[in-house]
C-alpha cells in the first residue's frame, strides 16, 4: 500500500513495519517525522457514518448438545484470526495501532466496518485525513508495482489464487505462499479446527474440519472443498479460508480470508432441497448459442437456509453477504456443482431495514404491494443458484473466465447470477415448480433489489454489476419513471431485457473477450445524475445502506 503520514507514524508508534521489504520501508519510515495528533474524518462526511444499521448477530442454539457449543465457540476463534489476515490483505498497517489512535468512537467504528481508511460503498474513497488512495491490488503485490512490470514478468503461480506476490533480493516479483507468508496465523487456525473436530458429533463434517485444517498449511483447498460438497446433515456450517477474490482489484486473481458460522434451518432447507436438479434443464433453455451452453453444471449441488452467527474477514467488510455460492473452483463446480447458502436471518434484517423503506421511497404505490420477503429470499438465492449456469473456460480453450476477464470478471459473473437468477424464476414459475407469489412480484422486488445493491458502490463487485444491470434496463425500456421520481416495471419490457443482457453477458464470457466487457463497465458500470439524485433522495430519507453486527461468544450466551 502506498504509505501517508498516517500509515507510517502508526507503524513507528507501533514498531510494525509495513510490507514484506523491511529495509525499504524503514528507509521511508525514517524520513518521515510522526504527526503530532490522530487521523481524523475528512470535512463533509458526517452522514456517512450513519449508514450501516445495526444488528444483533444471534440464533436459537438451545437444542445443541454442550460438545456443539464447545465447537462453536471454537469455529468463532479460527474465524476470528481469519478476520486479522484479511486486515492484513486489505489494510496492511498494524490494525490495532491504527484503530486506538482515531478519537472519535463513531469514526473508529466506520473504520472497523471499512477494515481500514476507505469507505468500501463509497468507491474505496479515503474517509480520514492523511490518507492515500486504496491500492487496487490491496496488499497482495508490492506497492510500486505496475501492470506492465507484472505482466512482463515470469514467475512461479503468477495468477495464484493463494500465493502474495513480492520481490526477491534482486527486486524481481516472485510468489510467497499464503501457507508461509501468513504461516503462525494459519497453524493456530488449523490448530483449532482440529480441536473443534474432536468435538463434532457429525462425521463428515468431523472430517472436513480436519480436511480443511491440512488446506490451511498447505494451499491445497480442492480435496476439503470436495469433502465439503459432500455434507449433507451437519446442523453447524463453516465456511472459512481464502475464498473470494473481488478484494484484488488489479487482476482478481488473489483470494482473500473470510470466515462463516452457520446453524442450519432444516424446515427452510427442506423447502429449497428440490430447485437444484434442474440445473441441467436450465441450462440447456439458456438463451444464448449451443456453444456457450455447453458445459453441464454438476447436478450434486443443494440448497440451504441457515442463520449466520458470525461474518469474519472479506464477508464482514462493508456490505454482508446474504448468500454464498461455493466452492468456487471450476473443477468442483463441474464435478459435483456448488452448494448454495441463503442466510436468513441477515436476509430477513437486510428486507426489513433496508428494502421495504426504498420501495416506499422509489416505486410506484400500486407496486409496492409487490415487494415481499418470499420473493426477495428466491431471487438471492436464485442468483446463487445460477452461479452454476452458464460457462466456466472459454470457448478458445486458452483457460477460465476468470482468467480471460481478470479484474472484471467478479463483477461480470454477478450480473450473471442476478440476471440468470431472474430466468431461473420465470422457468420454473412456467413448469409450476414455484408456487409463492406472481412474476410481478419477483420483478418488481427485483427492482427494488437494484436500488439496495447499487449503493454499494463502484468498488463492490455487486454494486458494479447493478449499475450495468439498472442502465441496461434503461435503455430496453424495462421500467418507466414519473414525474414524481417514482419507478413502475414493465413487465413485457422486463422479460425482453432479462433474454437480452442474458445473451449478452454469457456472449462475453464464453469468447473472453475482455476489451467487451472493459466496454461494457466503461459505459454502463456507472450511475448517471438521475439515478445518482434518486439514491440521494435515500439518505436523505435516513434509510441505512447496509447492516453492521454486534456478534460472537457473547451475543450468543456462549
Amino acid at each position: 500500500m502506498k504509505l501517508s503520514k498516517l500509515t507510517l507514524s502508526l507503524a513507528m508508534a507501533s514498531g510494525v513495519l509495513l510490507g514484506c521489504s523491511q529495509p525499504a520501508q524503514q528507509q521511508v519510515t525514517e524520513q518521515v517525522p510522526a504527526i503530532a495528533k490522530g487521523p481524523i474524518l475528512k470535512q463533509g462526511l458526517e452522514s456517512r457514518l450513519d449508514i450501516y444499521y445495526p444488528v444483533d448477530l444471534t440464533s436459537d442454539i438451545s437444542h445443541l448438545s454442550a460438545r456443539q457449543k464447545q465447537m462453536l465457540g471454537l469455529l468463532i476463534d479460527a474465524a476470528e484470526i481469519m478476520d486479522d489476515l484479511f486486515w492484513k490483505q486489505a489494510f496492511g498497517g498494524d490494525k490495532d495501532s491504527f484503530l486506538a489512535a482515531i478519537e472519535n468512537t463513531k469514526v473508529r467504528k466506520f473504520a472497523d466496518i471499512n477494515y481500514g481508511p476507505w469507505d468500501r460503498l463509497d468507491g474505496d474513497k479515503a474517509f480520514l485525513t492523511d490518507v492515500n488512495e486504496k491500492p487496487l491490488g490491496a496488499q497482495f503485490y508490492p506497492e510500486d508495482m505496475t501492470k506492465a512490470e507484472f505482466e512482463a514478468a515470469e514467475f512461479a503461480d503468477k495468477q495464484g489464487l493463494y500465493s502474495v506476490v513480492v520481490r526477491d533480493a534482486q527486486g524481481k516479483l516472485s510468489s510467497v505462499p499464503y501457507s508461509k507468508y501468513y504461516q503462525a496465523e494459519l497453524t493456530a487456525a488449523a490448530d483449532l479446527l482440529r480441536k473443534a473436530s474432536a468435538l463434532a458429533d457429525n462425521t463428515e463434517f468431523a472430517q472436513y474440519l480436519t480436511m480443511r485444517a491440512d488446506a490451511l498449511l498447505s494451499d491445497d483447498y480442492q480435496p476439503s472443498d470436495m469433502a465439503w460438497m459432500d455434507m449433507k446433515t451437519n446442523p453447524i456450517e463453516l465456511v472459512l479460508g481464502p475464498i473470494e477474490t473481488y478484494e484484488d482489484q488489479l487482476y482478481g486473481y488473489r483470494a482473500a480470508f473470510e470466515a462463516y458460522v452457520l446453524i442450519k434451518d432444516l424446515a427452510w432447507s427442506e423447502k429449497l432441497a428440490k430447485y437444484a436438479a434442474f440445473l441441467p434443464e436450465l441450462q440447456k433453455g439458456l438463451p444464448v448459442e449451443d456453444a456457450y451452453k455447453q458445459e453441464m453444471p454438476g447436478s450434486d449441488a443443494d440448497l440451504n437456509a441457515y442463520d449466520v452467527i458470525y461474518y469474519a474477514g472479506h464477508s464482514n467488510a462493508g456490505s454482508k453477504t446474504i448468500a454464498i455460492n461455493l466452492p468456487n473452483d471450476e473443477q468442483v463446480q463441474l464435478e459435483k456443482g456448488t452448494r448454495r447458502l441463503q442466510l436468513k436471518n441477515a436476509m430477513q434484517a437486510k428486507f426489513d431495514n433496508i428494502l421495504v423503506p426504498i420501495a416506499d421511497q422509489l416505486i410506484v404505490p400500486e407496486q409496492r404491494k409487490h415487494i415481499t420477503f418470499d420473493a426477495f429470499f428466491a431471487n438471492t438465492m436464485f442468483h446463487e443458484v445460477a452461479h452454476g449456469l452458464g460457462i466456466k473456460n472459454t470457448l478458445d480453450g486458452n483457460g477460465t473466465v476468470r482468467q480471460a476477464l481478470k479484474e472484471h470478471a467478479s463483477a461480470l459473473e454477478e450480473g450473471k447470477a442476478d440476471i440468470l437468477g431472474l430466468y431461473m424464476v420465470q422457468q420454473l414459475l412456467e413448469k409450476g415448480e414455484i408456487t409463492e407469489g406472481t412474476l410481478e412480484d419477483y420483478y418488481v422486488t427485483f427492482m427494488a433489489g437494484i436500488f439496495r445493491s447499487v449503493r454499494f458502490g463502484a468498488s463492490s463487485a455487486h454494486g458494479k454489476a447493478n449499475m450495468i444491470r439498472f442502465n441496461f434496463f434503461a435503455e430496453h425500456g424495462a421500467f418507466a419513471r414519473d414525474e414524481q421520481g417514482l419507478y413502475k416495471v414493465d413487465m413485457a419490457k422486463m422479460a425482453q431485457a432479462i433474454d437480452a443482457l442474458s445473451n449478452r453477458i454469457l456472449t462475453l464470457q464464453g469468447d473472453g473477450d475482455y476489451a467487451g466487457v472493459n466496454a461494457l463497465v466503461a459505459d454502463k458500470g456507472i450511475i448517471k445524475p438521475q439515478l445518482a439524485e434518486d439514491l440521494a433522495r435515500l439518505t436523505r430519507a435516513n434509510i441505512p445502506v447496509d447492516i453492521t453486527f454486534k456478534q460472537g461468544k457473547e451475543v450468543l450466551g456462549l
